[in-house]
């Protein structure tokens, strides 16, 4: 029997060696990896990132003491000596030039040594974590499964995430995500996958890729990495996913809701909260979904997730009932407010196509639909006529609209004048309780969404808090 593979002192020392400057504590075998101290786990490495508000060095302490059986730092930390780990062992420290370039190493080393992982990467403008979260759950079903946390989807997160990845593990699903051409290609060096899912294409980032054909390159960065034995997932209905059928030598199958695709969904029906169904396509057999997950615009996520479990040799009967078994949506959150309304809180991010999502799912629900909704930053030179878009799709779904931020006042204006009555632009969200307390009944349903910075989680709170959350 093969001995499995162990992230052991002398790999971890090997691996360092253009990045080492010394080893202190005895050698101990590493099972897992964390950058926030909070997080840490018995025998992990915690990595002491310096960042732009906190550095990792000021909580290596705490680490230790939480039983991280290894420390990566680049300067010294006091105190750790006297810590013991499990058992008599004490705590390895690895002084290095770089932690993140130290990490990252170390992270494509480990995946390397793991000979009988396969990698499903995924990527697009939109719905990567739903996807990978759907994909994680049926791929389980068969396999022992391991995925990414949170948005761990950078030149940081992937790293991370392959060094906690566990030698028994046989499927990995990794989120990758770009801001411009060439870092794709670097997590796909580091993760090395087998199967490479492309959702859509959206001018997400505009503002530093520079152009949609940019990131049209960057996202084909995924399947142009994947090997001749290997498989890319290309969403047909999106024309510029479907033009990058020709870049890679792996073999190719499509999905979508036109004729032809290799994964369909046809007959869809939404039910509202009550989610969605379809039939699902694949190699001349049909079986009919029932997906109990609101929102329609969720078909794609579920048809890359069915796809790649297709592939990946799990049979129709059993993608379908790992599909109807879903129940969590990773982004959006659904609170029933004490007043009688429900809440979504989809305060996460905002590009143009999460915005057009919202609102798809904002249509699909009984009751009266308000919104707020913020900026869509990082568009570039695109970014007042995707605000003026929002507008006028807003226009046919909300009877009362806020907007929020500099930008959104082109969304405010194209809603007015589309006919929308009820539009009220705020420059920002402090006025949001005060007015939405005035015009919100018992049945409505109320959409909060905009980009990260403009901070409107903040905005959910205070509703919480002041309106109350129903038992």
């Amino acid at each position: 029997m093969t001995t499995p593979p162990q992230l052991d002192g002398a790999f971890i020392e090997a691996t360092l060696a253009g990045h080492l400057r010394a080893r202190s504590g005895p050698a101990r075998v590493v099972t897992g990896a964390a950058m926030d101290s909070r997080a840490v786990r018995e025998g992990d490495l915690f990595v002491a990132l310096p960042g732009e508000h906190h550095d990792g060095h000021d909580f290596a302490l705490e680490a230790a003491r939480r039983g991280a059986a290894a420390l990566l730092v680049e300067r010294p930390v006091g105190g750790t000596e006297a810590i013991e780990g499990s058992g008599d062992a004490g705590v390895t420290t690895y002084l290095v030039d770089d932690v993140l370039a130290s990490m990252q190493a170390l992270g494509a080393a480990w995946r390397r040594k793991l000979l009988d992982l396969r990698v499903v990467g995924i990527t697009g403008s939109v719905g990567k974590t739903t996807t990978r979260a759907f994909t994680a759950a049926l791929l389980a079903r068969r396999f022992r499964v391991q995925a990414t946390a949170g948005s761990f989807n950078n030149e940081i997160g992937v790293p991370l995430t392959l060094l906690q990845l566990r030698p028994e593990t046989e499927r990995a699903v990794i989120e990758m995500g770009m801001y411009t051409t060439g870092e794709i290609a670097q997590l796909c060096d580091w993760a090395q996958p087998a199967v490479g899912v492309v959702l859509n294409v959206g001018p997400v980032h505009m503002e530093r890729a520079g152009s949609i054909e940019a990131i049209v390159r960057a996202k084909r960065e995924l399947i142009e990495a994947l090997p001749a034995e290997g498989c890319a997932i290309l969403n047909l209905d999106d024309h510029r996913v479907a033009s990058m059928a020709s870049h890679t030598q792996a073999r190719v199958v499509s999905i979508g809701e036109s004729a032809g695709v290799d994964v369909r969904a046809a007959d869809v029906v939404g039910h509202g909260w009550d989610g969605f169904e379809f039939t699902l396509h694949f190699e001349g057999a049909a079986r009919r979904v029932r997906v109990q997950l609101p929102g329609r615009h969720l078909v794609t996520n579920a048809l890359a997730a069915a796809a790649v479990s297709l592939v990946e040799g799990i049979d129709l009967a059993e993608v379908a009932a790992g599909l109807e078994a879903l129940r969590d949506s990773p982004r959006m959150r659904v609170v029933a407010l004490a007043n009688g309304v429900t809440l979504l809180d989809d305060t996460y991010n905002a590009n143009p196509g999460s915005m057009a999502a919202a609102l798809a799912l904002l249509a699909d629900l009984p009751g009266r639909h308000v919104a707020v909704l913020g900026d869509m930053l990082e568009l570039g030179p695109v970014a007042a006529e995707e605000h003026r878009a929002l507008g006028q799709r807003a226009a046919e779904v909300v009877a009362i609209l806020f907007t929020v931020g500099q930008l959104a006042h082109e969304t405010a204006e194209a809603a007015t004048a589309s006919g929308l009555p009820h539009v009220d632009h705020l420059e920002s969200a402090d006025r949001a309780p005060e007015v939405l307390r005035g015009v919100l009944q018992p049945g409505d349903v109320l959409l909060v969404k905009g980009s990260r910075a403009l901070a409107l989680e903040g905005l959910v709170r205070t509703l919480e808090r002041e309106i109350g959350v129903a038992s």
